[in-house]
């Protein structure tokens, strides 16, 4: 009797998991577009709406990045693959970040290893897990702001690490947010509500523009 060749199986939401293991069965199958290990558990993603998701995003991104436009030391990145620890590895919807010894860097074969300082996740509503197991695991791994965009909700959540664990910032009486750590990246939350671009822009000043 013919003896079958052994392979490793695809990916599962649910499947348990080394971050090892992960990270080889993901490389196996590139027709898995996006899938995440968040605290030993997978995730594998599916398809992606227009304007509950992917208008959202890359309305995230390009404020990302007109802020980091004349910032040669920073570095913004879309959907990229995070090692947070042996635990965890992810795909936030946008990440901005430094290169820090013993914080962030990047590895050899071009993936981002550490805990960025911010990480925007775009969500449909609190019942994500980006709310839940996600946001433990950054918290843990020491991410120092964490947005979650979530578009059924019509809400924004923006929370900064302090002494361990997240707090919530909340906007001015403009409406505005500014991030701890990268001075003059300010968001307008009305605007990115509303999906209106030219407020988003114009809330980061001429100085950034």
């Amino acid at each position: 009797m013919r003896r079958l060749e052994k392979v490793r199986p695809p990916l599962e939401s649910g499947d348990r998991l080394t971050r090892e293991e992960f990270h080889c069965r993901y490389s196996e199958y590139p027709e898995i577009k996006k899938a995440e290990l968040v605290e030993g558990v997978v995730y594998v993603g599916g398809r992606v709406r227009a304007t509950a998701h992917g208008e959202p995003h890359a309305l995230v991104v390009g404020w990302l990045g007109l802020y980091a436009a004349e910032k040669p030391d920073l570095h913004v990145a879309n959907s990229t693959t995070v090692f947070l620890n042996e635990r965890n590895e992810v795909q936030p919807d946008a990440v901005l970040l430094r290169f820090e010894p013993g914080v962030v860097r990047e590895t050899e074969d071009d993936f981002v290893e550490g805990a960025p300082q911010l990480i925007v996740e775009v969500a449909l509503s609190s019942a994500s897990y980006d709310l839940h197991d996600k946001k433990e695991a950054y918290r843990r791994s020491r991410v120092r702001e964490y947005v979650v965009l979530r578009t059924l909700d019509d809400a924004l959540d923006w929370f900064e690490l302090r002494d361990g664990a997240y707090a919530r910032r909340e906007p001015d009486e403009r409406g505005i947010i500014e991030s701890g750590q990268f001075p003059g990246l300010r968001l307008h939350v009305p605007s990115l509500l509303a999906r209106d671009a030219a407020g988003v822009i114009g809330a980061l000043g001429p100085s950034s523009a």
